[in-house]
């Protein structure tokens, strides 16, 4: 558990993020994190490199409710003072925290606390000895530096840990997780880090994550993108959303349009998707420019629009329900999504009481 998230087992994948704001700014760490849990991010990462930044934690997690990590190297002391300000996870890497003793205090205070610990390997920082091992990083030379922190957490007992084995190489990071998903038991964070700027990030992310995702592999997901955090969860739930795996707001089916068009699709999802950004209700939305593929998938859409000479036609729940001209028919077809979003809410609602009522009775 990362503070009421869980991670693991058959909970769903969460979605994370990283703050990239200077943790001694208190209100632009805040805002950003409240940015982030708005867009739909289950945990938020937090850098707290010295002492200065521990207390500005301290200020951080009595502003916000979302589960927060702090990522901690070298200074044991920084995890002990987080620890007590209320931190629900640790990442460190027990390795580079010192001494044993050092090690083993830490541990004392999150096994009091309850505070789960992410082992986090990263291509980038490995170890000199593994280092002197392996020419370069590879594969093993990561799951080997997994292995030999989790034994420190194993030597004593503290088994409430997850793991990550992250490479800006697709394939490293692939082959990486998969050697080690036969290694432990504990939970995987998944990660392409330092995977590129928007675009070409969201496609190694979405190319690497997938794959391992589509195994079964993976508990929770952080997009490492050079770009605003928010972006990073809304590329993790599109991921999330296109294999059936989560579901947050609106999976848009949209063609990419050519001459047959009726309206200009480009234009029309550009629109709806910067406005329908707040809608959380899990639905389809089709957006066709022409009666070739339109009614197929529109009657497989909560909602569905179909180009059609001389007006377009929208579909309900999968069931023509009226025409609508091409003036001003995306500020109709906005509304139209966002009252069926509510009836699908009421829906909901209703059949969560029944069942509730069943399980009474």
């Amino acid at each position: 558990m990362v503070g009421n998230v869980p991670v693991g087992g058959d909970a769903p994948i969460s979605v994370q993020s990283m703050t990239n704001t200077e943790t001694c700014d208190v209100a632009a760490t805040v805002e950003q994190i409240s940015r982030i849990a708005e867009a739909g991010g289950d945990i938020v990462r937090v850098s707290v490199p010295s002492m200065e930044a521990a207390e500005a934690f301290k200020d951080i997690r009595a502003q916000v409710s979302v589960p927060l990590v702090a990522d901690i190297h070298f200074d044991h002391r920084i995890a002990l003072k987080v620890a007590e300000y209320g931190v629900d996870c640790l990442r460190i890497n027990p390795g580079n925290i010192g001494k044993e003793a050092k090690v083993k205090e830490v541990i004392a205070s999150c096994r009091d606390k309850g505070i789960p610990i992410r082992i986090g390997v990263n291509a980038g920082s490995l170890g000199k000895e593994l280092l002197r091992k392996y020419p370069e990083p590879t594969a093993e030379a990561l799951v080997e530096s997994a292995l030999r922190n989790a034994e420190i957490l194993d030597r004593h007992n503290y088994a409430d840990f997850k793991v990550s084995v992250k490479a800006s190489d697709v394939f490293m990071a692939v082959d990486a997780y998969r050697l080690l998903a036969t290694q432990i038991e504990q939970p995987l964070h998944l990660g392409i880090t330092e995977a590129g700027g928007l675009r070409g990030g969201t496609v190694k992310s979405a190319v690497g994550l997938g794959a391992l995702l589509m195994e079964g592999i993976g508990d929770t997901i952080r997009i490492s993108l050079a770009a605003d955090p928010v972006e990073e969860i809304k590329v993790g739930f599109e991921i999330l959303k296109s294999l059936k795996l989560r579901t947050n707001g609106i999976n848009f089916i949209a063609c990419p349009s050519c001459s047959r068009q009726n309206f200009d699709v480009i234009g029309t999802m550009n629109v709806l998707e910067s406005r329908l950004e707040d809608v959380r209700t899990p639905m389809d939305v089709a957006v066709i420019g022409c009666i070739v593929n339109g009614p197929g998938e529109a009657r497989e859409a909560d909602v569905g629009l179909t180009g059609a000479s001389p007006s377009n036609l929208i579909y309900i729940n999968g069931e023509p329900d009226h025409k609508i001209s091409n003036q001003d028919f995306v500020d109709h077809l906005e509304q139209t999504i966002r009252q069926r979003a509510q009836e699908l809410e009421a829906e909901r609602a209703e059949m969560d009481a029944k069942t509730i009522a069943r399980s009474r009775s």
